[in-house]
C-alpha cells in the first residue's frame, strides 16, 4: 500500500472545501432537516465528491467505477436540488445497481433459507432479490445519515471488524483494500464530526452501494459464512429503511421522502433536551451509542461467524432492542400527543 495517502487524503479534503466553499457549490444550508442538529450553517456536502475519486483507486482493480459515477451523480443531483423527486432516485439507483449485480455476479445462490434458495436458483430471481437488498442497503444508508458521524463510524466499525478477521482477508487477499478504506474513512469521520463536510446524498449513497457489495462479494467467495453475519452488520440501515417505510405509510406519508423522526433524531432530541449540552456534543453523544450497541452485536456475530442460529437470534435481539426504545423515546418526544 503507497502510504502517500495519509498525506493525500487531507490535503484533497481541505482542497475540495475551499473550492466549493468559494464557489458556494454544495453547501448545507440553513433550513435543511439536517441543520436541526447542529450549529453550524452552509457546511460543504464533499463527502461524496471525495469518496468518489478516493475509490477509484480503491476499486478499479475490484469494480468498473463506472455504476459508482451512476450512483453518484444521482445524489449529487440529489444534493444540488435538481433530482427532487425521491421516486426517480430510486428507479435510476434500481436499474444502476441491477446492471452492476449482473455484470460482476454480485449474487449467491445459497442463503441458507430454504424457500428462497429455490427461487435463487433461476438466475433472474438472484439479479432481483440482490438489486432489492443493496437497494435497501443503499437507501437505509441515507436514512441513518441524519447525525455527525453515525454512518461514516457505523461502516468504519464493519470494516474494522472485517479487516481484523483473517479468515476473510488473506483467504480473499483485501487487506489492502480494506485499510485503504478505514483510512479513507477516519479522515471523513473527523472532518464530519468538526463539521467541515457532510456526506450528502452522495457519498450515503456511494457508502451504502459500496460496502454492501464488499459484503456480498466476500459472502460469495467465503461459502463458510453464515449469510446472516452480512446480515447482522448490514441490519441497521436495512430496518431503519423498512421501519420507516412502515411509519410514513402508517401516517399516510411518502416512505422516500425524508423526515426527522428516525431513531438517531428522537435520541439526540432526549439527549439534548434533559441536558445542558451542545447540539454537537448531542449529536455525537447520539451517534455513539448507537454505534457502541451495533459493535457489541458485530462482535459476539464475529466470533460465531458460521453459526446461522446466533446470528438469527443477534438480529433479532437489536430489532427488538430498536423497537422498544424507540417508542419509548417517540413518546417522549411527543408527549403532548399521548396526553390528549
Amino acid at each position: 500500500m503507497n502510504f502517500s495517502y495519509l498525506l493525500i487524503i487531507p490535503l484533497l479534503i481541505v482542497s475540495i472545501n475551499f473550492i466549493l466553499n468559494k464557489n458556494n457549490f454544495l453547501q448545507s444550508l440553513t433550513g435543511d432537516k439536517h441543520q436541526l442538529f447542529i450549529e453550524k450553517n452552509n457546511v460543504p456536502l464533499s463527502g461524496g465528491v471525495i469518496l468518489f475519486i478516493l475509490s477509484i483507486f480503491f476499486f478499479i482493480e475490484k469494480m468498473d467505477f463506472f455504476y459508482f459515477l451512476i450512483i453518484f451523480l444521482i445524489g449529487i443531483l440529489s444534493d444540488i436540488k435538481i433530482l427532487k423527486s425521491a421516486k426517480i432516485r430510486f428507479l435510476l439507483q434500481g436499474i444502476t445497481i441491477f446492471f452492476l449485480v449482473v455484470n460482476f455476479d454480485l449474487y449467491v445462490n445459497d442463503i441458507r433459507v430454504p424457500l428462497i434458495n429455490y427461487l435463487l436458483e433461476h438466475t433472474i430471481f438472484s439479479y432481483i432479490f440482490f438489486t432489492f437488498c443493496l437497494l435497501i442497503v443503499t437507501n437505509g444508508t441515507n436514512f441513518i445519515d441524519g447525525l455527525n458521524g453515525l454512518v461514516i463510524n457505523y461502516y468504519l466499525l464493519i470494516l474494522i471488524l472485517i479487516f481484523n478477521m483473517e479468515v476473510i482477508t488473506e483467504t480473499m487477499n483485501i487487506r489492502v483494500l480494506i485499510l485503504s478504506y478505514i483510512i479513507l474513512l477516519i479522515y471523513l469521520l473527523l472532518f464530519n464530526l468538526l463539521n467541515k463536510l457532510y456526506l450528502g446524498d452522495s457519498g450515503s449513497y456511494l457508502l451504502g452501494v459500496s460496502i454492501g457489495s464488499l459484503l456480498i462479494f466476500i459472502y460469495k467467495e467465503i461459502s463458510f459464512i453464515s449469510p446472516f453475519f452480512i446480515v447482522l452488520l448490514l441490519w441497521y440501515p436495512c430496518f431503519e429503511n423498512l421501519f420507516s417505510i412502515i411509519r410514513k405509510k402508517r401516517f399516510n406519508l411518502s416512505p422516500l421522502n425524508a423526515d426527522n423522526k428516525h431513531l438517531h433524531h428522537l435520541l439526540f432530541h432526549y439527549i439534548n433536551s434533559n441536558h445542558n449540552f451542545t447540539k454537537i456534543f448531542s449529536n455525537n453523544v447520539s451517534s455513539v451509542l448507537i454505534n457502541l450497541v451495533n459493535v457489541i452485536f458485530f462482535v459476539i456475530g464475529a466470533n460465531h461467524v458460521n453459526n446461522s442460529l446466533i446470528q438469527i437470534i443477534l438480529i433479532f435481539s437489536l430489532i427488538l432492542i430498536y423497537i422498544s426504545t424507540y417508542l419509548i423515546l417517540f413518546k417522549y418526544r411527543y408527549k403532548k400527543f399521548f396526553n390528549h
